[in-house]
Formats: C-alpha cells, structure tokens, sequence
C-alpha cells in the first residue's frame, strides 16, 4: 500500500499522457502561428488592399471614353408592348339571416392597366427602355357588389424629341415635355351577374371574363432635338468646335469617328438666351446608302433647323468636302441641303489652313466664318452669326 503510495507521488513518476503532450504542443505551435500572423500578415495585408481600392476608385472617377458611352446611348429601340387584361365577373347571390332570398350581388371586374409613353426633357437616350413591357391586370369582381380593382397604367418615359412607329408608319412625334401617348388600352373588366338584373330576370346566373389587352410592337426612333447642327466629314474638328461654342463635352482625339453619338451642347448669351447645337456624328461619301454610320444618325439632322458645315480647311480641297456634304443630305432628304445654314472653315491654326482660306472663298458664294477650335480664335464671330440664324428662325 505504502509501495504504491510513493509510486504514484513521486516526481519521476508523474508525467502527463501523451495524447495529452501531443494536444498542449498542437495548441502552442497554433497560438505561435497566431502571434506572427498579427505581427506580420496584417501590414502586408492592408497596403495591398489599399492599392486595390484606390484603382478601383480612380477608375470609377475617370470620364467615361466615348466608345464605353455607346453602351448608354441608344437612339433606336423595337418594343413589344402588352396591355393588362380585364377581371372577370362575378356571379353570386346575397344571403344572410331573414333575408334568404337577397338577390345577386355579383361584381365587376376591374379594367385592366393601360401603356403610355411620356417625353421627359431629362432622359437623353432610349437605354432605360425595355423590349417587352407588360401592364398590370384588373382584379376580378366578388359578392355584396364589390368591383374589382383596375390595373395601374404604366408609363414609359422618353427623350423629347421620340418618333413612334408602327410598321414605318408614324404615330406621334413627342416633340414637347411631357407630352404623352396613349400606346395601348387595358382591356375592360367582365360583367357580374348584379349587372343582368332586370324586372324580366330577377336571378341571372350570368357573368362575363374580362377582354384581353391590346398587344402591338411599336418602333422607337430619338432624333435630336437642337437649333443647330454641326455637320461634317469626320475629324473635320466638330467635337472641339463643340467644345470650344458651348458647355458640351464630348470626346476630342486625333483620329477619325471619335464621336460615336449626337452630343447637345447649350450656347449661352448675355441676355439669357440658350441656343441648342448638335454634333452630329462624322458623315462618309455614300452615308446615304447606310455607309459609316450611316442613316443610323443622318436623321439627326432632320430635326435641326439651320446647319453649320464644318470644313477642314488644312486639306487640299476644302470646297470639294462641302460639295460631298450637301449631296450626301440631299439624297437622305432633298432640299435638307438648302435650310438656313452657315460655312465654318476649322483648322485655321494650320499654315495649309490660311493658305486654303482664298482659294475656298472663290469656289463658295456663301459667308465663310474662319475659327480655329483649338486656339478658340475668332470663335466670337461664329458664335454672333449663331445668334443670326436664331433670330431668323423666330421671326
């Protein structure tokens, strides 16, 4: 007894289980690991995802490039639009105590909901629209004569200055805000069986569904809605012409079809006045037959009510750009051409420019406004003429 005792209190004999070993050598190499891991990872952890951030931030500040603003803009869109249909009647009869003989209490069916279009002077492109729009359907009647509920109208809001279209045929021009289009009707609610009551039939058991909806596909087509329109060969300088007149921004670089869409930029004048200009994207030889852009922003112009043709005077032949110009909108829309309309020779900052100047005066009986949209020289004088051709249009 004594024996086992001492064996068991002696200190060379109490050693702990190896499991036990194993365990506490496991939870110290992990809080080892822990501790370097705080001291260490956390510094390198943090400037990475710092770095991270500031890129993904720089990038979301930048300007968008003219190609990523092609995403956004849309001038053209095809629509399937399906009306909401109407609820259905009901047929029941009204009973409750001593009065078993109520007489029918049937409802009607609400009116389904209708689609509309509305001109919203701050929506600039067709990219919020949708292919296919559903409205909401009437809710179908119930006993004690309770109508059921109509569907709520939709409304589709689109740019000032929208054509509808229905198998090439126009259906309104949305010219003016909040303007709006009655595109489709709802189909009417169905008749409950309290609608048949006569003297002649004092219990009809008849109700009627709901009519459908109409459903038609409709085409939708943005022309830009602006006085004038800068009209010309591509990197003939509208865009910095543009930029140089108004508060626009569009995109500037040194290559041709750098303007993917119509940019709308406001000219203000001392006496409040606004004066819208367009910069119509570049025209090539045979835009007409859908060349280039093509058709796809020829019609842009159509809404404009005087034109600037844009020249580059530093090319060898400036004159014969304005003949090309004038034929490419005369056979879109004859007599487009002839609107009221001013010659602006660009690139004046060019020592080809101030040479060409004299030889495009004599081929052109029209007044040649010479200005240079990167130095903004004589840019004055053009934007005088503008005011011109605004006041003629009013009077």
């Amino acid at each position: 007894m004594l024996a086992t005792f001492l064996r068991f209190q002696s200190p060379l004999r109490i050693l702990p289980d190896r499991s036990l070993v194993e365990k506490n050598l496991t939870l110290a190499a992990c809080c080892l690991l822990r501790a370097a891991w705080r001291l260490q990872v956390p510094t390198r952890d943090v400037s990475t995802a710092a770095a991270l951030q500031a890129k993904v931030r720089a990038k979301q500040k930048g300007e968008i490039s003219e190609k990523k603003l092609t995403r956004y803009f849309v001038d053209h869109r095809r629509v399937r639009l399906v009306a909401g249909s109407g609820g259905k009647g009901v047929c029941s009869f009204h009973s409750e105590p001593r009065k078993e003989w109520g007489g029918p209490d049937g409802g009607n069916g609400g009116d389904g909901g209708s689609i509309s279009f509305k001109a919203d002077r701050f929506v600039k492109s067709l990219a919020q629209v949708v292919p296919v729009y559903m409205a909401e359907n009437g809710q179908s009647g119930s006993s004690k004569n309770c109508y059921g509920r109509n569907g709520r109208p939709t409304f589709i809001n689109v740019p000032v200055g929208t054509v509808v279209k229905e198998n090439e045929r126009t259906l309104v021009d949305l010219c003016e805000h909040s303007q709006v289009y009655l595109a489709v009707f709802g189909g009417s609610g169905g008749k409950g069986n309290r609608f048949f009551l006569s003297n002649e039939n004092r219990a009809p058991t008849t109700a009627t569904p709901g009519t459908e909806g109409q459903d038609r596909v409709l085409h939708l087509e943005l022309r830009t809605m602006a006085h004038a329109g800068l009209v010309g060969f591509p990197n003939a300088g509208k865009s910095s012409l543009l930029r140089a007149i108004s508060n626009a921004r569009p995109a500037v670089a040194a290559y041709p079809f750098t303007t993917l869409n119509p940019h709308v930029g406001i000219v203000d004048y001392r006496d409040h006045e606004q004066v819208a200009v367009a910069d119509i994207p570049g025209i090539i030889q045979g835009a007409h037959l859908n060349r280039g852009l093509g058709i796809s922003f020829l019609r842009h112009i159509e809404r404009c009510r005087f034109l600037l043709f844009v020249v580059d005077a530093s090319s060898p032949q400036p004159w014969t750009q304005l003949q090309h110009l004038r034929y490419e909108l005369d056979q879109y829309e004859p007599g487009l051409s002839q609107r009221p309309h001013a010659i602006v020779a660009n690139k004046m900052d060019l020592r080809e420019a101030r040479e060409n100047l004299e030889t495009l005066k004599s081929h052109v009986t029209q007044r040649i406004i010479p200005v240079s949209a990167l130095t903004g020289h004589n840019t004055e004088e053009l934007i005088l003429h503008l005011r011109e051709l605004y006041d003629g249009y009013l009077h």
